[in-house]
């Protein structure tokens, strides 16, 4: 899994979600016969990130910076492709057996660590033993330990046996941190050097990291793929989009998201469209109010369904987005198959909010327009990141559609890194607006099952439902569809009853780059967003380094 927002699975079929868009001013060059250019190596891609990584060991670290840079250093034994295929990647081949109850991985051979060192099943079998070792402090254990044995019968060949059907197995392998293991036996990891300056088998190699200012990678002419065209690779932190997009248009950076203002309203110009590239789909992730119900006020259903009827999530969509989203209604992504279109519909309605909040008894008794229960206001506070101005924006509107029913809130913003440190996985905050990135498989066990409550996990709003921990479980111990469906589609209902969040918008995916790179795939995915060991920059428009 990947990254917070984290890379949570769901299944997506391609031909079932509307094709992504580029701008037709600004579509990029898929082919060397009109620009008279071939693949070549060399130049540098500069990525913008809101925040700073964490620990590039990745079973380590629970957010998306740390992991997108991670991902370039370490691949897994299998990957998903910009079709949502499942192809090998350390594996050669693979075949699933015994009722999908068993898997094979047959390894490249004569691939190396970026020491030099031989990388050999025992990598793999020393990574699967660490993420399940209980002192090991990972999020991300639970897929392997539905494993129940594992053996490396060769230096080229891993595998893996289920006492039962387990649905996500083979999609799993992609995300297992294959660790060195003659750098880190019997050390612990969480002290370990490589934890700033990791030794990595994959297309990018790490060269240094400044804190609060960039990461930098160089390509690995070792890498048993062959040496991605782009010589180097630099992360560089920028918290403010505003500032992300002055350093694009200036050429401090290659590549950024952009907000939907600057999509639409800033990079219209003949100008900008001759210089790079924008695109515009439906995104892979969904952006929620998540309550912790932990706090008294927010362990009455009815509170938390009134708190959704008061929010209108069209308008969010309109001030926040731009128009450039889809309203959210569950934790899977609309058109797809696990999603239920038939639940969790709740429109504006502040009078049906007002009337639930009276039953759970919130009222407004001394007048003064503010609802209390017990001789207490109600009121609390939303945290959110900085660097994300959508989530700042739709955190407005919200405080100011549940001013209208009596209800105060109060905002707060704050880095990312001490957000998810010391209040997310800390469990100290009221309600946060956050979101879930998306990837192809539906297993949602981590993020809703109650055992996932403790500190560091992903059920931080602190949920918990009988029937929920059953049908997650239904879920992932079949590998019909359609049973899977039905146990999914159920989950949904619940969820959409219970609201432990408020399922806020899919926001539309808005990447821009410079037109020096080429080789940007545009596919119905998406544009191969982590591919970037196939992008290429023409000689002409290489730069080796950057000053700043």
């Amino acid at each position: 899994m990947r990254g917070i927002a984290v890379i949570i699975t769901l299944l997506m079929v391609a031909g079932c979600q509307p094709s992504p868009k580029s701008d037709s001013s600004t579509a990029p060059s898929q082919t060397s016969k009109t620009d008279n250019h071939t693949p070549e190596h060399g130049g540098t891609l500069v990525e913008a990130t809101i925040g700073d990584a964490s620990n590039l060991i990745p079973m380590l670290s629970g957010d998306a910076s740390s992991h997108a840079i991670a991902g370039l250093i370490f691949p897994g034994l299998i990957r998903y492709n910009p079709k949502w295929e499942i192809e090998g990647d350390l594996a050669e081949s693979f075949e699933v057996k015994n009722d999908g109850k068993t898997i094979v991985f047959h390894l490249h051979k004569n691939v190396k660590w970026q020491d030099g060192k031989p990388f050999t099943s025992a990598d793999i079998m020393f990574g699967y033993k660490t993420i399940i070792d209980p002192k090991t402090p990972t999020a991300y254990s639970e897929d392997y330990l539905q494993v129940s044995r594992a053996e490396a019968p060769d230096d080229h060949t891993f595998i893996v046996h289920y006492d039962k059907p387990f649905a996500p197995a083979l999609g799993s392998w992609g995300s297992l941190t294959v660790l060195p293991k003659h750098l880190l036996e019997g050390k612990d990891i969480t002290k370990s050097e490589l934890t700033r300056r990791p030794v990595g088998i994959g297309p990018y190699r790490f060269v240094d990291w400044k804190t609060q200012e960039r990461v930098k990678l160089k390509a690995e002419k070792g890498f048993f793929e062959g040496e991605p065209y782009i010589r180097q690779y630099i992360f560089r932190v920028i918290p403010d989009t505003a500032t992300q997009f002055l350093e694009l248009k200036a050429g401090g950076i290659d590549m950024m998201s952009l907000t939907p203002i600057q999509y639409k309203k800033q990079t219209g110009t003949k100008e900008f469209s001759q210089n790079f590239q924008k695109f515009k789909y439906l995104g892979n992730g969904y952006t929620y109010l998540g309550y912790n119900l932990q706090r008294k006020i927010f362990q009455d259903k009815r509170v938390r369904q009134a708190l959704t009827y008061a929010i209108n999530k069209e308008e969010i969509i309109e001030g926040a987005l731009l128009g450039l989203g889809k309203p959210a209604t569950g934790p899977f992504k609309p058109g797809t198959w696990a999603h239920n279109p038939n639940a969790g519909r709740y429109g504006y309605n502040p009078e049906k909010a007002k009337q639930l909040l009276a039953e759970a008894g919130w009222k407004d008794s001394d007048g003064d327009g503010l609802l209390d229960k017990d001789g207490k206001k109600f009121a609390f506070t939303i945290v959110t990141n900085q660097g994300n101005n959508q989530r700042k924006k739709a955190a407005e509107i919200i405080q100011r559609r549940l001013k209208d029913i009596g209800v105060t809130v109060k905002l707060r913003v704050i880095e990312w890194a001490s957000f998810i440190k010391e209040f997310i996985n800390k469990r100290a905050f009221d309600a946060t607006i956050l979101g879930w990135s998306l990837s192809p498989e539906p297993d949602q066990y981590d993020i809703w099952h109650s055992s996932k409550t403790g500190e560091a996990e992903f059920n931080f709003v602190s949920y918990k439902n009988d029937e929920v921990d059953k049908l997650l479980e239904k879920g992932r111990r079949t590998f019909d569809q359609k049973k899977r469906q039905k146990a999914y589609h159920r989950l949904q209902e619940i969820l959409a009853d219970e609201q432990p969040y408020t399922f806020l918008y899919v926001p539309e995916s808005l990447p821009v780059l410079t037109k020096r790179i080429h080789g940007v795939e545009l596919t119905p995915t998406g544009i191969g967003y982590r591919w970037p060991n196939r992008w290429w920059i023409p000689k002409t428009y290489q730069r080796s380094s950057l000053a700043r």
